[in-house]
């Protein structure tokens, strides 16, 4: 290995890391109370999952381009790349809140509320854990995404492991590219067992 490339590998794994990291809190944040709103509020769905599946179809790099000129998010810079990285993420999550909140058994919402549960008791002690597994799915798609996307921005100066990717493009150095590809794969291949077993453990189905 080159000197110097291990230390600079671990930096910018650590920088992907962080980025991501910070893309799909804020993704959650955003995605799952959304999700929650439009299951109650059916004439909301069809706009704002349409507005969600205008995001995913928009070429990454496209996306990180058009976000630059926009004031307070825009620029070069993390910035812009975490809120790209949030856009891209809330589709999955969205969606399967949706459809883990609605599929839950009408006859089981109708028991609850006629044992006294309140509205806020309902989604907290049935619809939520009745549909954990739907929405930890959304989000394990959405974090696996968002790792692999990640890597474009470098292209707009927002670090992580793309650096080394483009770095490796533009030098035409497999090497570099390898050192950007090979750790972002694993990642994401960690974040995908990762939270599996998490989705599996917190399942009420689960043994």
């Amino acid at each position: 290995m080159r000197p110097g490339l291990f230390d600079e590998l671990l930096e910018l794994t650590l920088d992907h890391i962080w980025l991501c990291s910070l893309a799909m809190l804020f993704a959650v944040l955003i995605a799952v109370p959304l999700g929650i709103l439009i299951s109650r509020r059916v004439s909301l769905q069809a706009p704002v999952l349409a507005f969600a599946n205008v995001l995913q179809t928009i070429p990454s790099l496209a996306l990180f381009g058009f976000l630059i000129p926009i004031p307070v998010i825009g620029g070069i810079g993390r910035r812009t790349a975490i809120v790209a990285l949030i856009l891209f993420a809330l589709l999955p999550i969205l969606r399967n809140t949706v459809v883990g909140i609605q599929s839950v058994d009408a006859a089981v919402r109708e028991s609850a509320l006629a044992m006294g549960l309140s509205p806020w008791q309902l989604l907290t002690m049935v619809e939520l854990p009745l549909s954990v597994r739907s929405i930890l799915t959304g989000i394990r798609i959405a974090t696996v995404t968002t790792i692999g996307t990640a890597t474009i921005a470098a292209a707009i100066g927002g670090g992580g492991l793309g650096v080394f990717i483009f770095r490796g493009v533009a030098s035409v150095d497999t090497t570099l590219i390898l050192a950007g590809a090979v750790p972002a794969a694993l990642l994401a291949l960690a974040a995908d067992w990762g939270l599996g077993w998490i989705e599996q453990k917190l399942s009420p189905f689960s043994s």
